[in-house]
């Protein structure tokens, strides 16, 4: 073989060995479930900058986010190893598969995470970096144990997934205000359906592996679907809870209780029927229902803060003040 074939066929053995390292990467940090974490971190940032913020500062927070989110889901993997090898639904992963080490996807998840935290410390604000570093531990210190432990980690989950609109929040204000909290709790409540149909449909896979989940040591799911059905029914009064705290406006109050009857319905379905269907039905509208009451938030807050910026830059004009003030304007502080 030339010396230009041995080199052409060393550099595509590099460019194969790398994006078979990027994909197996990719996979340990779960890309596609921190897709829905950034997405409500970014909303989150949104609704607490109120319309101003600085583009710089989001990316930044992004960044952050994800590293850290990424950071926690391959520590995960590498403490649950074992569990995912003998589950059908996890046995491909990288780790159970062979295709990446544990000593090399411990490192990943470790520098992932402290990047995450350092790089949200730097450019934001300690309080970001705190709550990303106590989602980090939660998750892996006191969720991860618990799954083959008691049904009750679901709701440590939760907390875990309730923390990074908040952090979002806090990455443009530097408060925890009441809206961080609303944001929080609607994500909070809606992980608890989300989980519970999806650990429905796996339930002999997660006693397969060990996990504790409710479905399977809830046999009739009796008590399973009660739960998805009352914590859907919960989203109601607590999405409406934005409109009436001034987050966003009677737009989003009417369409957000809209699509929360629809979510409410499909987890009544699931009460009824407790079969593998309605869960599949519930788990797949969870997955839609998010990502448009994010889109109507935002949506609804734009439209109200320019109205907003109207009437106080009307109310500055006939009270002589000069139009460049930089009061804010009614209601901008929760």
């Amino acid at each position: 073989m030339s010396p230009v074939k041995e080199d052409s066929a060393a550099s595509e053995a590099k460019a194969r060995t790398w994006r078979e390292l990027w994909t197996a990467y990719l996979e340990l940090a779960k890309a596609r479930l921190a897709s829905m974490v950034i997405l409500t971190a970014v909303v989150g940032y949104v609704l607490g900058a109120r319309g101003s913020f600085e583009p710089l500062e989001l990316l930044y927070a992004v960044i952050g986010t994800t590293l850290s989110a990424f950071g926690a889901n391959i520590l995960n993997q590498v403490l649950e190893e074992d569990q995912d090898r003998r589950m059908v639904r996890t046995r491909n992963r990288p780790l159970p598969a062979g295709r990446v080490s544990r000593v090399l996807a411990t490192t990943w998840g470790i520098a992932s995470s402290v990047a995450g935290v350092a790089l949200l410390a730097g450019t934001t604000n300690m309080l970001t970096a705190g709550l990303s570093l106590f989602t980090i531990v939660l998750y892996i210190a006191v969720y991860t144990p618990l799954k083959t432990r008691t049904s009750l980690n679901t709701v440590v989950g939760a907390v875990c997934g309730a923390i990074p609109p908040m952090m979002g929040w806090t990455a443009a204000t530097g408060r925890l205000d009441l809206g961080a909290w609303i944001l929080g709790g609607i994500l909070f409540i809606w992980q608890v359906p989300h989980f519970l149909a999806l650990a429905w449909m796996y339930r002999e896979d997660y006693a397969r592996g060990g996990f504790k989940m409710l479905p399977a040591v809830d046999q009739p799911g009796t008590l399973t679907a009660r739960l998805a059905f009352i914590y859907a029914l919960s989203l109601l009064p607590v999405t409406a809870s934005l409109a009436f705290t001034g987050v966003s406006g009677s737009v989003f109050l009417i369409t957000s209780q809209i699509l929360g009857l629809a979510f409410v319905a499909l987890g009544w379905r699931f009460l009824r029927l407790r079969g593998e269907t309605a869960a599949r039905r519930l788990f797949f509208a969870s997955i839609i229902y998010l990502p448009l009451l994010m889109m109507l938030m935002v949506a609804d807050m734009d439209d109200r803060i320019s109205h907003l910026g109207r009437d106080s830059a009307r109310s500055l004009v006939e009270a002589g003040a000069p139009p460049g003030d930089d009061a804010p304007p009614p209601g901008y502080e929760l």
